[in-house]
């Protein structure tokens, strides 16, 4: 079959070139369109009922995640002209396009009483333009009385203040979030420059924005650094400039194709499917140096470079497809799972990869007929005495010292598994980002003297025909009572909700006395409830927080970044417990068994916890799929259970000594981090694949020897899993040069875990052999499909023939017939 194809790829290469051509200017077209994602992670499916529960939240009250907090301390800030550029500063936002709203001191409204209208009315506090240092002091004072404002917007201990930006919807998810952001910081430099004070910036919009615009720089930067890396290595081991630059075209295709994929479905590129293109170049940069390599072994002793660009198709087609497929595999299990980003990932990455064989089985035979044929330099990397000596010491090693071998290998995998059980699974909302970064520093300033920034709500629903039950005096001490256990919570700020703005009115209507900050009482609430009632029902001072009806309120929080499992910890085991109370004091006071009273804690912090639950649950389902179909690829290739257990075990082992490096370091499990298994799997796979594969052939030339068919195995794959796994760890390691964590540790345990594996295939792997496996030359003489797998890398197979005639036997005694 793989002559014809051979054949047939040889002699239309040229419209296979141009196919090829046709697809990538499609692909670039939309390449072209790629655009950067700006929403939250999507880690929770979107038919999760806490999912659909927090979109008809959103619906109905408004983004809970929509805000950018802008901090500062300095007892500066409160002197009459520092503070009057503060309230220009908070106008100049205002006039942002895509901003909705800002809340800050200069700014801050005081409720007061229209006694004609039977109505409250919002007023400014501060006027446009302040007078005197002593009426600025006056005014801070009064404000400093406003106790619906009480650690919300001031610090009371040392002055530290915030001001709020609400971002509009359409640009807190969207590439317009970028400019915003933007203003919003030139504006802040602005302020900083005039008056000396340092501004902090910080919230889900301001982060996202921020973290998206350095997926974008690193995409360029690893696109490049992993070409440049690889190239060097191929330059190194070809001496061939042209070789390098014919590669280096046949990766820019695929990568082309990768982001054209992306648009085609509809996709944007992630923190993971930035990713993909330099993953691309690196395994791209394997597929190439295989067949390089097997084409300068064939014209080496043919001479002819047609005969040796059909060998290479012939002898390599199955090899790369099998090498590529397992590790296309390894990403294609994503799609099993119900998280987008993994599903994005996953299927991206595995279609590209299918295409990367095909792309390469085509361009490099092609382009390769119309080089010149290569020179004797160029073939002088088929002669490398270093790297024969170094796997002659492996099958040594094999030979003579397997019990050393065992002994270790056990020692390391128990060592490991230790490692393992501390092994655990936490990420943090703003999860990556360097400790010393300006926005990590920001970050713990907000959480110091605000109690953070991180979305938490908590919405009441009572369903009842009375009208109007939210404002209801009953109810409104219950949800009182739950909101004051709320804010005894260090890591939450003090909860806003409408009985925040009924305490309000009631010291509003007694003209801004602190003292009146309370629920009415009952003899009050007759006429204090009558001017909330005379609000209309959307009006501005309620729609934040009531429905129009007064049957569902939400209760807002902000809280500190406190890491998934504490967070899940505090909503499960703290909030949602006082919940329960509340929903029974609430039922009490309803009259009618069909009223029902439902109490939920949502928001993006609660769904971000749930996220990180279906992330690892996810992750590791597809890792048991692609175990399972890549058992079922060798069952196939080889038809022998014991050969798959032996070949698995020295890759399980290397992903057991990653996961336990991991729980010894203090390395969690999170998206970027449990990626490794699945990646790695598939490629390490390959390793014993082809030393298989090879000893297979061998034990048939060799009838059956089996210590030299793992030797003659050992001496000839030793050195292609070497250099492709030296390929692999440069391709890889450079994600260690990222500035997110996550990005890092895939980097860095990808690479070890590249390596490891080498080690494994060619240590373990044939000491296993050995010990264990047992021929039958009626079973296993039997023709598999694994049998046209071409496992050369130098041409040690191609043993010359032997012309016995001319051998003489001398008598070594001296005595001659």
């Amino acid at each position: 079959m793989w002559s014809r194809i051979a054949d047939s790829i040889i002699r239309f290469r040229l419209p296979l070139m141009g196919i090829i051509a046709i697809v990538t200017v499609i692909m670039g077209y939309y390449a072209s369109k790629v655009e950067m994602s700006y929403d939250f992670a999507r880690t929770v499916p979107p038919n999760d009922p806490d999912m659909i529960f927090l979109n008809k939240f959103k619906a109905q009250f408004g983004e809970d995640g929509n805000m950018v907090a802008i901090g500062l301390e300095d007892s500066a800030v409160y002197q009459v002209k520092n503070f009057q550029a503060l309230k220009d500063l908070s106008k100049r936002f205002r006039t942002i396009e895509g901003v909705n709203e800002v809340l800050s001191l200069p700014l801050m409204k005081i409720i007061r009483k229209d006694t004609a209208h039977s109505k409250f009315q919002l007023v400014a506090l501060f006027p446009d333009t302040l007078g005197t240092q002593k009426q600025l002091d006056s005014l801070l004072h009064f404000a400093q009385n406003q106790k619906f404002y009480a650690g919300q917007l001031v610090n009371a201990r040392n002055g530290a203040t915030m001001m709020l930006v609400s971002i509009q919807k359409e640009y807190a998810n969207s590439s317009k979030r970028v400019e915003l952001t933007r203003k919003l910081q030139d504006y802040g430099k602005d302020f900083s420059d005039q008056t000396g004070i340092a501004l902090k910036y910080a919230g889900l919009p301001f982060v996202r924005a921020v973290v998206a615009e350095q997926v974008r720089k690193e995409l360029s930067l690893f696109l490049y650094l992993s070409a440049i890396v690889t190239g060097a290595i191929m330059l190194l081991f070809f001496r061939s400039v042209r070789a390098v630059i014919f590669s280096m075209i046949m990766i820019g295709v695929l990568v082309v194709w990768t982001l054209g994929t992306i648009v085609i479905f509809g996709f944007k590129i992630t923190l993971l499917s930035g990713l993909i293109p330099p993953v691309i170049v690196t395994i791209g940069i394997t597929n190439a140096i295989y067949l390089l390599n097997k084409y300068h072994v064939e014209y080496s002793k043919s001479r002819d470079k047609m005969i040796a660009i059909n060998a290479v198709v012939q002898k390599m087609g199955l090899a790369t497809f099998l090498t590529n497929l397992t590790v296309a595999i390894g990403f294609l299990t994503l799609l099993s799972t119900d998280i987008t980003i993994l599903r994005e990932f996953g299927i991206v990455a595995g279609i590209n990869i299918i295409g990367l064989f095909f792309v390469s089985l085509v361009m490099i035979p092609g382009i390769l007929s119309w080089l010149p044929e290569p020179s004797s330099k160029h073939l002088k990397h088929l002669q490398f005495p270093m790297m024969g000596a170094f796997v002659e010491t492996l099958d040594l090693m094999v030979h003579r010292h397997r019990t050393v071998i065992y002994l270790t290998s056990l020692a390391i995998t128990i060592v490991a598994a230790i490692g393992m059980m501390r092994l655990h699974s936490i990420t943090f909302m703003v999860d990556d980002i360097p400790e010393e970064s300006q926005i990590k520093k920001d970050l713990k300033f907000f959480e110091a003297n605000f109690s953070g920034v991180m979305p938490l709500e908590i919405m009441v629903d009572i369903e009842t025909k009375r009208r109007r039950p939210l404002l209801d005096l009953n109810n409104l001490n219950a949800i009182n009572d739950f909101e004051s256990s709320l804010d005894s919570i260090t890591v939450t700020s003090r909860p806003v909700s409408i009985v925040s703005l009924v305490k309000a009115a009631k010291q509003g209507f007694y003209n801004n006395n602190p003292d009146r900050y309370a629920l009415p009482t009952k003899s009050e609430s007759a006429f204090i409830l009558r001017y909330l009632k005379g609000q209309s029902d959307n009006s501005g001072l309620f729609r934040s927080f009531v429905d129009s009806s007064f049957h569902k309120m939400r209760i807002s929080l902000q809280m500190a970044d406190i890491g998934s499992k504490r967070m899940d910890s505090l909503i499960h085991q703290v909030i949602e417990p006082r919940a329960s109370l509340l929903v029974a004091s609430l039922k009490k006071n309803l009259k009618s068994e069909k009223d029902t009273v439902a109490v939920t804690v949502t928001g993006s912090s609660k769904i971000f916890i749930k996220g990180n639950k279906y992330l690892i649950n996810n992750l590791t389902e597809s890792l048991v799929l692609a175990f399972v179909l890549i058992t079922l690829s060798m069952a196939f290739l080889f038809a022998n259970a014991r050969m798959i257990v032996i070949s698995l075990l020295p890759n399980l082992i290397a992903l057991m000594i990653t996961a336990g490096l991991m729980g010894y370091l203090d390395i969690p499990l999170k998206a970027s981090t449990a990626l490794i298994f699945s990646i790695t799997f598939g490629i390490s796979v390959d390793n014993s694949i082809r030393f298989l594969a090879k000893y297979r052939q061998e034990l048939r030339a060799t009838s059956f020897f089996i210590p030299r068919s793992v030797s003659e195995s050992i001496l000839e794959t030793g050195k292609s899993i070497i250099y492709t796994s030296t390929a692999l760890f440069a391709g890889f390691i450079i994600f260690a040069f990222s500035d997110f964590g996550g990005t890092v540790a895939l980097g860095i345990l990808t690479s070890t875990t590249l390596v490891i594996s080498m080690f494994t295939n060619l240590i373990l792997l044939p000491a296993l052999i050995i010990t264990f496996d047992k021929p039958k030359r009626k079973v296993d003489d039997v023709a598999l499909p694994i049998d046209d797998f071409d496992t050369s890398f130098y041409g040690e197979q191609e043993d010359e023939e032997i012309d016995l005639s001319r051998i003489q036997i001398h008598d070594r005694s001296g005595s001659a017939e």
